[in-house]
């Protein structure tokens, strides 16, 4: 404080100060709404400092601080801004609600997208696979045949070969009508079935005609070959057709 300013400088210093902090807060409250009076409040202390010392100046005299103890608004204003608080505060409570809604069904509609995209993408896997093994499961299949003929047709060109052939085409035969009774209710039979050797020598009657068929050379060639070796071959034949009679 400056005892010569604020002896000339004005005639009541505290009237005055008073006045202009008055003032002042007023002109500042009028700058602000009335919802952020409340809670600027510090900010609002700060400014009319800084306003009371720039016009005191002059008067010797300088502001070190100011405090608003309490803000007295009338009951309508009172009411007033605790509806606009309310009303603010729903407000916000409702758009955040709508945020929530939204955003739970974008995560959603996201999660229902991913869904479908993995499933689409596990089914194509899937069939992917199940082609992919079936292909290579035909292919086994098929080389192992091939592999099979290949071994058939190998032995058939040994000794004698066409005669094994002939006979594990009888037992074949004769195991198929074993099985008929045991697999279906429908019987198809020969016209003598106790006849196993009419059965057998049907057999190995067809399976000639397919040889003959196939290969004439083959079956020139067997006629033509060893007479010793045929009868021993129909021997060998003979006996196998007692065993099954006898079974």
């Amino acid at each position: 404080m400056d005892p010569y300013k604020a002896s000339y400088g004005v005639e009541d210093p505290e009237y005055a100060v008073t006045q202009l902090a008055q003032t002042t807060m007023r002109s500042e409250l009028g700058k602000l709404s009335l919802d952020k009076v409340f809670r600027e409040r510090e900010s609002l202390n700060a400014s009319i400092v800084d306003a009371i010392n720039q016009a005191a100046d002059c008067w010797g005299i300088r502001c070190l601080r100011y405090e608003i103890k309490d803000i007295h608004v009338p009951p309508r204003v009172k009411e007033s801004m605790q509806m606009q608080v309310e009303a603010e505060r729903r407000k916000r409570a409702t758009v955040l609600e709508s945020e929530g809604t939204r955003e739970s069904a974008i995560n959603v509609a996201e999660g229902k997208k991913q869904a479908q995209i993995l499933a689409s993408e596990a089914e194509k896997a899937e069939q992917i696979n199940q082609a992919a093994g079936e292909a290579s499961a035909v292919l086994a299949k098929a080389k192992a045949k091939a592999e099979a003929i290949r071994i058939l047709a190998a032995a058939l060109t040994q000794h004698n070969g066409n005669a094994a052939a002939s006979l594990t085409v009888a037992e074949q035969y004769v195991s198929a009508f074993s099985k008929l009774a045991k697999d279906s209710n429908t019987i198809l039979l020969p016209s003598n079935p106790g006849d196993v050797t009419s059965m057998v020598a049907q057999a190995m009657g067809v399976y000639g005609a397919l040889t003959k068929a196939s290969v004439p050379g083959t079956q020139d060639s067997v006629s033509s070959g060893n007479s010793t070796d045929v009868q021993g071959t129909d021997a060998s034949l003979n006996e196998e057709l007692d065993r099954v009679k006898l079974s």
